[in-house]
């Protein structure tokens, strides 16, 4: 967690911080594109403008050479140390989808996949189905495995090909393996026992039930055919942004997962649409009520996972548009930045520093021409914890004390 000199120091203001996260943000220069990452091919009229009054950097979401989830990188932003506030990403789902966890529950992410005729899995996001026939799908899988054992089972639909798994019973507990292979090629793996516990040992069992009577369930459907499921956990509980740093905290994100993790940080969960006008539009109603706000894109991360340039510059295309209305609120400090890089050219989470900008009063002005990963490297903020972002943000907004005499 963020070091108690910083609580400590924490003081009320009227000030006003926004947090902009672009999942997946960072990316690596592509050869087939001029050498340019997508930040650097975008047409960015309103962050060029913005960008040389701003201080640019690289934060690390957990370490040199780590490669984090999305769990840890968004709390890393909100000042948790990602490796000693460990939540599972189950939780982090169920929560966000509005689930009221009970003490025992365990959660699981679940989302569909395509497989062959040998179990094979040949799409794990089965054609990132839309929401509606995710929702159809939940709702057969509900209608036919109400129960395993003793064990209720209790499944609610998410974004595309996502749904959420709590199972409530007796005697549960989280520490059990992912029923998720993370790649294509391969079989749904059992999930197991991570400890000699009964508890996980009984949800590994159950789990394994009901991976293979969901895919009995869906074996005429396509592309949707079978059911992936990882991070198992029951709910942490530890303090928030208004016990922390005296913030009134809201946050803006569509998916639940980001829902989830906001809310066991503390924060406000606003209802909010699919795009970055929405966002900003629904930011400016609530801007009297809260002083920190925390806005989630999506889009960027999807591209990266889907190897898609064109769509990852289209996605920062469209938050650079929809820019103006969020500085139309003037917020004390602005910070652009990312949970996390998802390069287009690996198709997935890395391990690489996220570029990061942050535009306040007395910031500092780099006078770097864009926002992009080559400018963030030249920048004054240099490279530093994702975890301690939240120390720089307060400063800059006027809500840290002065240490000692």
């Amino acid at each position: 967690m963020t070091p108690p000199l910083v609580e400590s120091l924490a003081i009320e203001n009227t000030t006003r911080i926004v947090l902009l996260v672009l999942d997946g943000l960072g990316d690596l220069p592509n050869p087939d594109r001029e050498w340019l990452t997508p930040l650097e091919a975008a047409r960015t009229p309103n962050f060029d403008a913005l960008a040389p009054r701003c201080a640019l950097g690289r934060i690390l979401p957990v370490a040199t050479g780590i490669t984090p989830g999305s769990g840890p990188g968004h709390l890393a932003l909100f000042g948790y140390d990602p490796v000693e506030t460990v939540v599972g990403r189950g939780v982090l789902e169920a929560i966000g989808a509005d689930f009221e966890l009970q003490p025992g529950d365990v959660a699981a992410r679940a989302n569909f996949c395509s497989v062959d005729g040998a179990g094979v899995i040949t799409d794990r996001r089965a054609g990132r189905i839309p929401s509606e026939e995710c929702a159809r799908l939940v709702a057969r899988l509900q209608a036919a495995l109400p129960r395993i054992e003793d064990v209720e089972i209790l499944l609610r639909p998410g974004k595309g090909h996502r749904f959420v798994a709590v199972l409530r019973g007796p005697g549960l507990a989280g520490e059990v393996s992912d029923a998720d292979p993370h790649k294509e090629g391969k079989k749904i793996p059992p999930a197991v026992a991570l400890t000699t516990e009964a508890g996980a040992v009984k949800t590994a069992r159950v789990v394994n039930a009901l991976i293979a009577r969901a895919a009995e369930v869906l074996k005429g459907e396509r592309p949707a055919n079978a059911a992936l499921m990882r991070g198992f956990s029951a709910r942490p509980h530890f303090p928030g942004f208004r016990e922390r740093f005296k913030l009134r905290a809201a946050a803006l994100a569509a998916y639940p997962m980001y829902r989830g993790v906001a809310q066991l940080a503390g924060m406000a969960v606003l209802p909010v649409g699919d795009t970055p006008g929405d966002a900003f539009a629904a930011a400016g109603k609530a801007w009297n009520d809260h002083d920190f706000f925390f806005i989630h894109i999506k889009g960027t991360d999807q591209a990266g996972e889907d190897g898609d340039f064109d769509a990852k510059v289209a996605t920062i295309e469209a938050v650079d548009q929809a820019l103006p209305a969020l500085l139309a609120l003037q917020p004390d400090v602005l910070c652009v930045s990312g949970d996390h890089s998802t390069p287009v050219p690996v198709k997935q989470h890395s391990w690489h520093p996220v570029p990061t900008l942050i535009h306040a009063p007395f910031c500092g002005a780099d006078r770097l021409p864009r926002f992009h990963e080559r400018n963030a490297c030249a920048g004054s903020l240099g490279v530093f914890p994702s975890k301690d972002l939240m120390a720089v943000l307060m400063a800059n907004a006027g809500r840290l004390d002065k240490y000692g005499a």
